[in-house]
């Protein structure tokens, strides 16, 4: 019998951030940030008129120079309602960074966000697929409530630093559950291919339909408005949003409400109730 699966639909605003942070000389560069213009002008809209069609709800990661960049795109984010969460301030890969550098994007992006949304971001992802060995102390430090960054389980759990568990819930996800690594390409991007959108949609429906095979999982699905919101991509996220909804099994959610309701038992679990 098919298990109840929360299935999270989140997004990374990066715009040209995430350009820039591969390239250092980007600003010469107009035609590959370019493609980081796509997301909040036009890839967003689609995304937020997709939820709203269906309402669905959704969590949001903005760095803090695509918000000073884009605020009438990213404040659209908030009049839908969507919550937004910390994803660095200038999306520069934390393995590349001081410990002074990492704490001031820390920083840096929670100012830009408090006073942009009126509320403090309880949530991380990073913005290089990694942590420093530091990263998991600032976020305790910062009082975050939740992290979707670890790849290696199918459930939330309390985040460890090190050998020791903190409060944190890691609500975790995968590449291939991410559009960037089918999806996300350039001539100057070596190895890269574009994968089929119905590649892409046979992966992210399969994956939904096994773990709906078993009790208490979480399917986060990580996706980027410059990448997913290319039309044809966009076929994949609406017949993806079809597939769980008529599957009777899956509900949508946000990772700020399944770490609220995961918590409780997880610290019961760890001793800490």
């Amino acid at each position: 019998m098919p298990h109840p699966v929360d299935v999270v639909l989140t997004f990374d605003v990066d715009a040209e951030s995430l350009w820039d942070a591969r390239d250092p000389d980007s600003l010469a560069k107009p035609i590959w940030r370019s493609q980081g213009r796509y997301g909040p002008r036009v890839g967003l809209p689609r995304i937020l008129r997709l939820l709203a069609e269906h309402a669905i709800p959704a969590s949001f990661f903005v760095p803090g120079v695509v918000i000073q960049r884009y605020p009438d795109e990213i404040g659209t984010v908030l009049e839908a309602g969507f919550a937004i969460n910390h994803h660095s301030h200038t999306h520069t890969w934390a393995q590349n960074l001081s410990e002074q550098q990492e704490r001031d994007e820390f920083g840096l992006a929670l100012e830009v966000i408090e006073r942009f949304t009126g509320r403090r971001p309880t949530g991380y992802r990073s913005p290089s697929a990694e942590f420093t060995p530091r990263t998991v102390a600032l976020l305790v430090e910062l009082g975050f409530e939740f992290s979707s960054n670890m790849f290696d389980d199918d459930s939330p759990y309390l985040l460890r630093d090190g050998d020791t568990s903190t409060d944190i819930v890691e609500i975790p996800f995968a590449w291939h559950m991410d559009d960037a690594p089918f999806f996300l390409y350039s001539n100057k991007l070596p190895g890269r291919s574009i994968a089929a959108p119905s590649a892409v949609l046979e992966t992210w429906t399969l994956e939904f339909d096994q773990l709906s095979r078993e009790p208490d999982r979480c399917l986060v699905v990580a996706m980027h408005p410059q990448v997913i919101g290319r039309p044809s991509r966009m076929w994949v996220l609406e017949q993806f949003v079809r597939h769980v909804l008529d599957s009777g099994t899956g509900s949508f959610t946000t990772l700020e409400r399944v770490a609220a309701q995961a918590r409780p038992t997880l610290l019961k679990e760890a001793g800490r109730a």
